[in-house]
């Protein structure tokens, strides 16, 4: 009787050690999360100072702001895959460290292309990171309650990464020079690099069958020519440019046959039997289709503080605030609000805020308005949270555990993906909307209008060569076309999230709670001692 109870006692205080560690994994899992959603927004705030300093052309201003999410949408399932074969923790500790050196590149950076090329290696450091974060935090979640908590808090501090972002971008703007909004990896990531190291357990897949070398080159070469062409097309080049069609036929050819050859498969880098599922499938759509109708509107919405209302960047990091300490609510709130209201009701609902805090921000015009954006950034976040949340916990909780690493790649390569497109399609709805605002301007050369058509901060720059009347008309002009691109551009974002809410209607009433087989997790101690020995 005594043995039988020691030995229960005994099991009792191995599962609490292994319930520890799993949310001492999910902290660590956070701060990778924190390292890439900085990156992703510090630079927003900075492009104004970014173009004055390195004079991009149009072009170039798109390929320093896109390149990142087009780099790392195209590599997450050739890295998701990779972690589940050489080791998850060890990808990720990789991509800490290019993380790093990628960053002081873009620092020091001299001109567009340096700076170029510093983006698209963050790019590889975030593909290396992200799909470890979910996969990982799959494995070592298997009970669904607690994985849409552990989801509620990661998606926080995604939201966090996003406030601090265009903080710290525009404090170091008042005081440095645009270089050092990229310097703040470097501490984060020599934080991350040795806590990862010492706490992380290591995690793979099951290993059957050799890892698909071809297909992974097939679906990264065919994602960056997608979107590479969509690129193109946001940049305002014709659409039957050899240019811009060379690489979407490319591109999607290039799927066409990633997934014809991953059906031939007996072991294939993704399990395309997921998307016969239709919670999986239309959870992967809803998270394009969010992140296609808002990520631009982030980077038009900094422009539009900084030069329509003449705000400093770090006014403008300030007022995006509420946006995001909404967004983290939502995801504080997230695994109650499932648990009561369902995948369907909850992503659904999302959506139908979403779209009316963007209706609601049509209202903003030439002059500022506090409360009015206020209210309407904190419809946002909060909708925009709400949405992703439901769609994540969705997609990951329909995967088998065996496929985290295919499924955690799927859904950050629908986030980039979404995200990459989305600052083309809008970029060229804003654009579209924008340039003809400035032709046949009273006393300004054609000229000096084909000039100003390319982006607001150009025209302010032609309107102060122009001088006098004529450049303070073009300097009126820009900023009123300016604002009616925004109202546009709006609205085009609003019927994207109208037809979400509509296919959100395919996911379940009903979260349907389960455990997959429990994760065996070695303590900080063990971890450390093996690591010792080997």
């Amino acid at each position: 009787m005594s043995g039988t109870t020691t030995a229960a006692a005994a099991l009792r205080r191995r599962a609490a050690g292994a319930g520890a560690n799993r949310w001492v994994v999910l902290v660590v899992l956070c701060v990778s999360l924190l390292l890439v959603a900085v990156d992703a927004t510090v630079l927003h705030v900075a492009v104004p100072a970014v173009t004055e300093d390195l004079r991009p052309g149009a072009i170039e201003l798109l390929w320093i702001v896109d390149i990142y999410p087009l780099v790392c949408a195209s590599l997450l399932i050739l890295f998701g895959t990779l972690g589940d074969r050489v080791g998850r923790r060890r990808v990720l500790l990789l991509g800490y460290g290019l993380f790093g050196l990628a960053s002081g590149l873009a620092a020091l950076a001299h001109d567009p292309q340096v700076l170029i090329l510093a983006r698209a290696l963050l790019g590889v450091g975030g593909a290396m990171i992200m799909p470890a974060t979910l996969s990982i935090l799959r494995q070592v979640f298997p009970d669904r309650r607690e994985r849409a908590l552990a989801i509620g808090i990661w998606s926080a501090v995604a939201a966090v990464g996003a406030a601090v972002g265009p903080l710290i971008g525009g404090f170091l703007l008042e005081h440095f020079w645009w270089g050092s909004v990229f310097l703040v990896n470097i501490p984060l990531m020599l934080v991350s690099l040795p806590v990862g190291r010492l706490l992380l357990p290591e995690s793979k897949g099951d290993g059957r069958g050799p890892w698909d070398v071809v297909g992974a080159l097939l679906a990264a070469a065919g994602l960056f020519g997608l979107v590479l062409g969509v690129k193109r097309l946001g940049g305002g080049e014709p659409v039957v440019s050899v240019f811009t069609l060379a690489p979407l036929v490319v591109g999607a050819t290039l799927l066409v046959l990633f997934v014809r050859r991953q059906r031939r498969r007996a072991y294939p880098l993704v399990d395309l039997k997921m998307f016969g599922r239709p919670a999986f499938s239309t959870s992967v759509g809803c998270i394009v289709l969010a992140m296609l109708a808002l990520v631009g509107l982030e980077l038009i919405a900094a422009q539009y503080l900084q030069l329509v209302l003449g705000l400093s960047p770090l006014e403008t990091g300030l007022r995006l605030l509420p946006l995001t300490f909404a967004a983290m609510a939502a995801g504080l709130a997230g695994a109650r609000m499932l648990r009561r209201f369902g995948p369907r009701s909850m992503v659904c609902f999302g959506f139908c805020l979403t779209a009316g805090a963007v209706v609601l921000l049509t209202a903003m015009g030439r002059a500022d308005n506090c409360a009015l954006m206020v209210s309407g950034f904190v419809l946002l976040g909060f909708g925009l949270e709400t949405t992703l949340f439901g769609a994540y916990e969705s997609m990951l909780s329909e995967a088998p555990q065996e496929q985290a690493g295919g499924a955690a790649a799927i859904g950050e390569t629908s986030y980039q993906l979404g995200a990459g497109i989305g600052i083309a399609l809008l970029g060229s709805v804003m654009n579209a909307a924008y340039a003809p605002g400035l032709a046949g301007v009273s006393g300004v050369p054609a000229s000096a209008s084909t000039a100003a058509s390319h982006s607001l901060g150009e025209a302010y720059e032609v309107a102060a060569q122009l001088g006098g009347p004529a450049g303070v008309a073009l300097r009126h002009a820009a900023r009123d076309s300016f604002v009616h691109g925004l109202h546009v551009t709006l609205l085009v974002s609003a019927a994207l999230l109208l037809l979400g809410a509509a296919m959100a209607l395919r996911l379940p009433r009903a979260m349907q709670c389960g455990e997959s087989p429990a994760v065996e997790l070695p303590k900080p101690r063990e971890v450390a001692e093996s690591r010792v020995s080997a």
